[in-house]
């Protein structure tokens, strides 16, 4: 048995498909993986994501401590309730997790991976030494995120009227505190909508709340194929901590200004991007027949070889899709091999669908 969530006995009760994921029971869907697919890029869908790890950081010197364990710059968010999307390297420059942290009027919170959580626990202390800071991980907080083109409005019919202001106000990338909860708008399938952290013992009203409001219970099994739709990496499969941003498609979420800011990994990802040459993430579009995996290896005409990190058939579009690390040099055709033989694939952008619509020619 697996670790479990505040909403577990929902899920088992509701028919959920119960699997072990980063050793928690959590629902990989709840009858039609592909119904729950469409509901969140057609209406709204939602999903339990307390697996992750929420860990609050406070204290004089957090911000100092955050420009110096992020590539990204906690700087750059400048108010309350900000968020900020951000790898945290090691010294190598590769990426130990992927994260979120939110600026709040009490310090920082910062969300990261339940598959993570150990070594990014052990991670985030030692690099404590030096600086007058606490970290506080907060394990009585259950995360709902209702996602999709009607997820605001319809949260906000079923929830109070202040927590309906604040969603209704609520711009993309920001958060805010309301009645006990946060409030974000942020999330992980490439629509629109929010990501709410609560107490545990409020999440199963608030589920059937959103359920009686229209809200499709989903599994993580969409979860994955919406991501992968909207080109967000998984850690594990497209990047980790032997991948630096620079090779994940994670670039722009390194801040090298100001110049003087020293962050761990920094010299390591300066001594890459002065060579150059490095591996990149592209997305794949296969639109004849075959599903692209993980693993499958690429082959780059007069360039070399690269492997395919996540690959799906996509629901949405209709045919098979993929990211891949490639060579650089990599340009708009490549081929895949699928049961011994070398199949043609466009080499595109890593984004194949955002709010409901094909985004790539």
């Amino acid at each position: 048995m697996g670790n479990r969530t505040s909403l577990f006995n929902v899920h088992e009760t509701s028919g959920g498909k119960l699997v072990d994921f980063g050793g928690w029971d959590m629902p990989l869907h709840y009858g039609s993986q592909l119904e729950e697919h469409h509901a969140v890029r057609q209406k709204a869908g939602m999903f339990d994501v307390s697996h992750m790890t929420a860990l609050d950081v406070k204290g004089p010197q957090a911000r100092d401590y955050l420009r110096y364990l992020l590539a990204n710059d906690v700087d750059r968010l400048g108010f309350d309730g900000k968020a900020l999307y951000s790898g945290m390297l090691n010294h190598d420059g590769g990426v130990i997790d992927d994260l979120i942290v939110y600026r709040m009027a009490w310090g920082y919170r910062v969300v990261v991976n339940c598959a993570t959580r150990e070594k990014d626990l052990a991670w985030m202390n030692q690099q404590v030494e030096g600086f007058d800071v606490t970290l506080e991980e907060q394990p009585d907080v259950a995360m709902v995120a209702v996602q999709g083109p009607a997820a605001r409005e319809l949260a906000a019919n079923a929830l109070s009227s202040a927590k309906a202001a604040v969603i209704r106000d609520l711009k993309i990338f920001e958060g805010q505190e309301c009645e006990g909860w946060l409030i974000a708008r942020t999330g992980y399938t490439g629509e629109d909508g929010l990501e709410i952290t609560l107490p545990n013992n409020e999440a199963e009203a608030l589920w059937n709340a959103l359920a009686e409001a229209g809200v499709q219970p989903c599994g993580l099994g969409c979860r994955d194929t919406l991501r992968l739709e909207a080109g967000m990496n998984l850690y594990g499969q497209d990047m980790d901590d032997t991948i630096t941003p620079l090779s994940a498609n994670m670039g722009w979420c390194v801040a090298w200004e100001p110049a003087d800011r020293d962050f761990i990994g920094r010299k390591a990802l300066s001594e890459i991007r002065e060579r150059k040459g490095w591996d990149r993430l592209v997305g794949l579009v296969l639109e004849g027949r075959g599903v692209l995996r993980h693993g499958q290896k690429v082959v780059v005409d007069g360039i070399g070889e690269g492997v395919i990190t996540s690959g799906t058939f996509s629901p949405t579009l209709g045919h098979s899709i993929a990211m891949a690390r490639v060579p650089a040099g990599t340009g708009d055709n490549a081929k895949v091999e699928m049961r011994g033989k070398l199949v043609d694939v466009r080499v595109i952008k890593p984004s194949f669908v955002r709010n409901g619509k094909k985004v790539f020619e």
